[in-house]
């Protein structure tokens, strides 16, 4: 008499480490992606902060940065939560800001 019933099947070792290695080789694809993104990004803020300074804006401008945070937050669809992509974004925005500020003098 049998039960109908049969244990999952679960991928073998080798099999379960190939897939790792092909997801880890996107995760490295996106990486690079990522990082000539922010570096793009990196350079429209430090042209942004060239052109305040000829104008004598200040570098930080919190409207701007709430509106940064609600458009990033309306796009994501995640896995990451709001919370999450707020705090990266958060970093993305010190660091434009740092690099705005340091324009023109050369100083920080």
């Amino acid at each position: 008499m049998t039960s109908g019933y049969r244990p999952p099947v679960h991928p073998d070792a080798a099999g379960v480490d190939r897939k790792v290695t092909e997801i880890r080789a996107r995760m490295d694809e996106l990486d690079s992606q990522l990082v000539a993104l922010l570096n793009e990004r990196a350079s429209c803020a430090k042209e942004i902060g060239r052109l305040k300074e000829t104008v004598g804006l200040e570098v930080y401008q919190p409207t701007r940065e709430i509106e940064v945070l609600k458009h990033v937050r309306s796009r994501n669809d995640g896995p990451l939560d709001a919370d999450a992509i707020t705090r990266l974004f958060e970093r993305i925005i010190d660091e434009a800001r740092r690099l705005e500020r340091s324009t023109g003098s050369g100083a920080e």
